[in-house]
């Protein structure tokens, strides 16, 4: 029979609470009304007579450094350093497979989204009549979010555009004809 009381008690106590809550409700907004108009601004913005003036530019935040001008001094060898991280998702072999990500031999100058047997973002397919440029695989490495939005490699990016180019120049060696270097 103790039991039943505290049980009681309990139920009344959690009722109590709540009617109160939903009483304190109401009590507020007979109390509070913000849908009030005002009869005039309390702070005044002044403007000229002279029309809307232009909106000052946007800020893009910081532009990607250019890859170009770096390929000529970097470091294939480093490159296959950096591309230790892209080994659980990609493979580098002629004729390897697909994991995660597609395979990336001949990458350099391959259309976008057309490795064959690998299903792209819808982001990526719609690139295919673009190719992988140094500047377009600089921008996805650099963040592969920001190049391709709906994009579904996960990887954060490279922010050092030395990496960057290191990868992309070993990235080009693997290749039975490589792509030029740009000029």
């Amino acid at each position: 029979m103790a039991s039943s009381l505290e049980s009681n008690k309990i139920a009344a106590a959690v009722l109590t609470a709540g009617v109160v809550a939903m009483l304190s409700g109401f009590v507020a907004e007979l109390l509070y009304h913000p849908q009030v108009e005002l009869e005039e601004n309390s702070y005044v913005v002044a403007v000229s007579e002279g029309g809307p003036a232009e909106a000052a530019p946007a800020d893009e935040g910081p532009s990607l450094e250019p890859i170009v001008p770096l390929l000529a001094a970097a470091d294939p060898a480093a490159g296959e350093k950096v591309a230790k991280k892209c080994t659980a998702c990609h493979s580098f072999d002629e004729g390897g497979p697909n994991k995660v990500g597609p395979n990336l031999y001949d990458l350099v100058n391959r259309p976008i989204g057309t490795h064959e047997g690998f299903g792209y973002s819808d982001d990526l397919a719609g690139m295919s009549g673009e190719t992988w440029t140094y500047e377009h695989l600089n921008a996805f490495l650099a963040k592969p979010k920001d190049f391709a939005p709906g994009t579904k490699m996960s990887f954060a990016g490279l922010k050092k555009a030395g990496d960057r180019a290191d990868l992309v120049a070993w990235l080009r060696t693997l290749s039975g004809n490589p792509a030029p270097l740009p000029e």
